[in-house]
């Protein structure tokens, strides 16, 4: 595999610092350019950076200089990374793009975007096609494609087996959401300590939508026909430190006469990426356990290098159809990985080449 020279841009946030730390031992991608706000450009990215990880920042990654989210400062790059606040993201993304740069973000700004693939690669990989309806650039050089919100995705992932077999007409969920998805410094210790918190501001908007336009499917106009179910959600956070766990109630289009159904559906799904050989993908995207006390965010968040989603639970419900428990580690699976994965696909399906 060709090497590529990658740009991450808000280096110096909670995401940022993910991408770093995913991206140092990878072997396709190479950080060349770090990129972050006004406040923190012309340093080392050591003196810029108050890193939060659990493992030392890599001493090549701390001599680089950040830059400015300019594109001027990252020609020599082959695409870039977004850990962009989405207070930003619109604007600069646009920039790069529209100055021949790829652009995989984990901004929220572009994830409706009718143009712009909202991706997945075990769920939709085929909605990288709407690459080629973007005007970013004349020569399609320049683009935009975004992942999920960090709920969305392991809400995703646990509904698409159930859904390819036995249809959907309406979920129900409580997401209990770890603090590390609020970033850094996040939530007040004295707001989130023995508490739970009812409602996270902007989060259930996105859950409502964003998994119906993943589970959507491109039409001849190359556009997205959206799947027809309603989604209720509601967000908390709690006092875990990695690891959304979601709480899902489901009706059926066509329940089948024994829950063993289901479970069968959902261990015989097949990813539609398992041969492709992308190093950050899982070897098993969906584990279902049957012990009724997993999966838990301790145990399970970083299982499969914090790729996998956890199920479990999974049972009859007097409510709907089914009821069950999915759990992903937020800021990999949900955040820096889950973009990585895309990067990966991008190259094998041809969309990222070298400069």
């Amino acid at each position: 595999m060709n090497q590529f020279n990658v740009g991450i841009l808000g280096a110096t946030g909670a995401v940022g610092q993910k991408f770093v730390r995913l991206l140092k031992e990878h072997p396709w991608f190479t950080i060349r350019k770090l990129g972050a706000s006004e406040r923190s450009a012309d340093q080392k990215y050591w003196e810029a950076v108050n890193w939060i990880e659990d493992v030392p920042l890599p001493q090549d990654i701390a001599d680089i200089d950040v830059n400015r989210c300019e594109p001027d400062a990252f020609e020599e790059v082959d695409f870039v990374f977004s850990g962009l606040d989405s207070s930003v993201a619109s604007e600069i993304e646009q920039n790069f793009a529209q100055s021949g740069i790829p652009v995989i973000s984990n901004a929220k700004n572009y994830r409706m975007d009718d143009t712009v693939p909202l991706l997945i690669p075990e769920i939709n990989p085929d909605h990288i096609n709407l690459i080629r309806s973007q005007t970013f650039t004349e020569d399609h050089s320049g683009w935009i494609v975004t992942n999920p919100n960090c709920v969305c995705i392991p809400l995703t992932m646990a509904l698409k087996p159930v859904y390819d077999q036995f249809g959907l007409e309406a979920v129900n969920l409580t997401s209990l959401q770890a603090v590390s998805g609020a970033g850094y410094p996040g939530v007040s210790s004295m707001d989130i300590l023995g508490n739970v918190i009812p409602f996270i501001n902007g989060e259930e908007g996105k859950i409502h939508l964003e998994p119906l336009k993943l589970l959507g499917k491109i039409n001849e106009a190359n556009s997205i026909d959206y799947a027809k179910f309603p989604i209720q959600a509601t967000a908390t956070r709690v006092p875990t430190i990695n690891g959304h766990l979601l709480s899902i109630t489901a009706k059926l289009s066509d329940m089948p006469s024994d829950i063993q159904e289901v479970k069968q559906a959902i261990r015989n799904w097949q990813s539609p990426i398992a041969e492709l050989g992308l190093p950050t993908a899982p070897a098993n995207p969906i584990k279902l356990f049957e012990n009724d006390y997993y999966p838990q965010p301790r145990l399970h968040a970083t299982t499969d290098n914090g790729m996998q989603l956890s199920m479990g639970r999974l049972r009859n419900s007097r409510v709907f159809d089914i009821s069950f428990v999915a759990l992903a580690h937020n800021t990999i699976r949900g955040a820096a990985g889950g973009a990585v994965l895309n990067a990966e696909l991008l190259v094998k399906k041809g969309y990222l080449n070298n400069t």
